[in-house]
């Protein structure tokens, strides 16, 4: 899982197992960013349209932008004006297409998550000092 600013550099991320789902590990991804810097949005896919997840960060100040799934039951929480903003969710995946760059974090070669976990800190801090 990746958090990134408006430019594309990192601010957090962390590893999980395949079998977590992504909704529930949203707020850990939040609380773990390096920054204290204020986040007034969080861009994310349709894996995260879930009324609960919105009123938390609506809590802390982060307005969830997403589009809601298809088969979604409930009446719409957002208009097209807000999903505006979604467009610019390419940059997130350009900073996650910079992660691929490296080799070992294509495909896991290491035994221990805390070592693979390492290594995307470590192409985190690669991107991060190619931007200054």
């Amino acid at each position: 899982m990746l958090l990134t600013d408006a430019t594309g550099i990192p601010i957090s991320a962390f590893t999980t197992s395949a079998q977590d789902a992504e909704v529930n590990t949203i707020e850990t991804l939040v609380d773990i960013r390096v920054t204290k810097k204020r986040i007034p949005y969080l861009l994310y896919d349709k894996a995260a349209d879930a009324d609960w997840l919105r009123d938390a960060l609506e809590q802390r100040g982060i307005e969830l932008v997403t589009p809601h799934r298809e088969g979604r039951k409930k009446p719409s929480r957002q208009d097209g004006r807000k999903l505006r903003r979604y467009r610019r969710r390419w940059k997130v995946e350009r900073t996650i297409s910079w992660l691929q760059y490296d080799r070992r974090l294509l495909a896991r070669h290491e035994r221990h998550a805390h070592l693979f976990e390492g290594f995307v800190h470590w192409a985190c801090l690669k991107i991060c000092l190619r931007q200054f």
